[in-house]
């Protein structure tokens, strides 16, 4: 089975352990390459959808993996509360939702060995929640896929997170700065560039606009200085 980087990403942030669970699996493609791989020795499968968990039946299944692999239909960390789970990964989702799934489940949360967290849409909104709420950051990590950056958190609860006095570096993660990630600059580049886009098309002189603009002028230049 060849996966996508976005997916191969996620399967190298887990480490090995005996349980892990893939929340919002779609095709049910992650539990089957941790099971191959030797990550974990079972795995639950989860979505909120039936066609998903369908999906995920049908394709473990054809890999003879009905005794490793269960596949169960729930929302959030719901499915696993009965399980002995010591990995969680959640992703393909909003960081909005992500956020409010460890916000909902935190006493499970806190009994976990870790979490890959990968969202799919405001990243920084899970970032400020994280770095402030005593999450011990494990690592951060990035890639392209199909022309889109995805950000990856993995992280457990405990510890004092990662404060800053810089609203930026929930935008742009300090921890993949410091590390040099390969990938870094190239994307701080195209949130600058993706600022000037919106700058180019914000029109009227309403407040609303006016603040706007300001916020994205002051925004592009704390992003120019992490160039420097």
């Amino acid at each position: 089975m060849e996966l996508s980087n976005r997916l191969n990403k996620l399967i190298n942030l887990c480490d090995q352990c005996n349980t892990i669970a893939d929340i919002g699996t779609d095709h049910g493609y992650i539990p089957i390459n941790l099971i191959e791989r030797g990550i974990c020795n079972f795995s639950i499968a989860s979505d909120i959808n039936t066609h998903p968990v369908e999906r995920a039946k049908g394709n473990v299944k054809s890999y003879g993996l009905e005794k490793k692999i269960k596949c169960k239909k729930g929302s959030g960390l719901n499915t696993i509360k009965d399980e002995n789970v010591q990995g969680v990964i959640i992703a393909g989702m909003g960081g909005n939702l992500i956020k409010e799934i460890l916000i909902e489940n935190l006493s499970m949360v806190k009994t976990l060995q870790y979490l890959v967290l990968q969202p799919t849409q405001n990243p920084e909104v899970l970032r400020e929640y994280l770095y402030n709420n005593n999450f011990e950051i494990l690592d951060e990590e990035m890639c392209i896929d199909e022309d889109i950056y995805y950000e990856f958190f993995k992280i457990r609860h405990g510890g004092n997170g990662f404060k800053t006095n810089e609203d930026i570096y929930y935008t742009v993660s300090p921890l993949l700065i410091d590390k040099n990630h390969p990938l870094i600059k190239e994307y701080i580049i195209s949130k600058i560039q993706q600022s000037d886009k919106i700058l180019l098309n914000l029109k009227g002189n309403t407040v609303n606009s006016i603040d706007r603009k300001l916020f994205l002028e002051d925004f592009k230049i704390k992003l120019e200085r992490l160039l420097i």
